[in-house]
């Protein structure tokens, strides 16, 4: 086909199908790149990156207008069977398998739903090679696995490409508090030792003076995973994300990956923010009580000026099996660290409670000669 009748820059089928511009074939993002590879023909199709601000939206008004909001859009989703997660599915394809599970996504649980669109996301930085080469090297150094399932496990590679749901949220705080302020000071104190001899030590009290006031706390991206398919314990060992490098939504980012839709709504994402913002603000009330020791009886939070971003962050995903069990990876796309689930042998770590029994009783055997 003639190079001329195509806009130099990247184009898109009416199904939103982003092609190349020599050869008209689909297109994958680069990661580490700002540009998309065409498999057939090699041609790098540069994807120009908006100079403009990231969208910090107002949560009160978003949520009063959301209904007939402008940043809503209507997208296809399939859920899972088994485990529950909603992601996207490439167009034409009638069958896949759950990145997040591994079980098979059949197109017949296609469903379309309202979402807030994103308005910034993190390209892909780490390329699926190195994901993989980073699990390989997490397996090697995993301690009482059984036998045989670094080997097992060290032989996958496949995985998968998601971009995972978050909000970012901005506030500013007000707290006011009622507490007690404690100044430590030394007693000389006189005792009778077992010996039945007049001993003295000095020893520490704590004088309490109740205190009362009010701190203020600025929030800035306090950030909040809307995904329910991972467990968070899991997603938060990832952090952090350079989100300083957060650049405006461009759909060409996501083309050859999976995108997750939020399972958890913006109100509840904020909920969960609130409970991020818990312990620094007692970090600012304690600092604010002043002593040596401090006690918070009371507070109340005020949040103001909130706002907030939709944002997708990239992981690389896989799951493989052992003894009939799946297990499964994630790697961050930015920074490429790994965080996995793996299986415990049980009598190894017998075996070495056991010899450090043996050592301590061997010891005390040897000591008491």
């Amino acid at each position: 086909m003639d190079e001329q009748n195509f806009d130099p820059k990247l184009s898109e089928t009416n199904q939103k199908d982003i092609v190349c511009k020599n050869c008209a074939a689909k297109l994958v993002f680069e990661p580490g790149t700002t540009s998309l590879t065409c498999p057939y023909c090699g041609t790098f199709n540069e994807i120009e990156v908006r100079d403009e601000k990231i969208e910090e939206l107002d949560f009160e008004e978003f949520l009063k207008q959301a209904e007939q909001g402008s940043d809503l859009e209507e997208i296809a989703t399939i859920s899972c069977d088994a485990c529950g997660a909603v992601t996207t599915l490439e167009k034409n394809v009638v069958s896949s398998d759950c990145p997040f599970c591994g079980n098979k996504l059949i197109v017949k649980n296609e469903s379309s739903s309202k979402i807030i669109k994103p308005k910034s996301l993190l390209p892909f930085k780490v390329t699926s090679k190195e994901a993989i080469d980073n699990f390989k090297k997490w397996v090697k150094k995993l301690w009482f696995t059984p036998t045989g399932f670094k080997k097992r496990a060290t032989q996958s590679n496949k995985i998968s490409g998601m971009y995972l749901p978050y909000w970012t949220y901005d506030s500013d705080t007000n707290t006011v508090y009622k507490g007690q302020r404690g100044i430590d000071y030394q007693e000389t104190q006189t005792y009778t030792d077992s010996s039945g001899k007049s001993q003295t030590r000095t020893v520490t009290k704590t004088r309490w003076t109740n205190v009362s006031g009010n701190v203020d706390v600025f929030f800035d991206d306090v950030l909040v995973l809307a995904s329910k398919s991972l467990p968070q314990k899991n997603t938060d060992v990832l952090e952090p994300w350079d989100l300083e490098n957060l650049i405006p939504y461009d759909e060409k980012f996501l083309s050859g990956f999976r995108a997750e839709t939020y399972a958890v709504g913006l109100e509840d994402g904020f909920s969960k923010a609130k409970i991020k913002m818990n312990p620094v603000i007692e970090e600012h009330i304690c600092r604010d009580i002043g002593g040596d020791r401090q006690r918070i009886n009371y507070k109340n939070v005020t949040y103001s000026n909130i706002t907030f971003k939709h944002t997708l962050l990239p992981i690389w995903i896989s799951a493989y099996r052992f003894k009939n069990k799946s297990y499964r990876f994630i790697v961050n796309g930015r920074t490429g660290k790994v965080q996995g689930e793996r299986p415990w042998c049980w009598w190894k770590i017998a075996l070495l409670i056991i010899a450090i029994i043996g050592a301590i009783v061997l010891l005390a055997y040897l000591g008491g000669e």
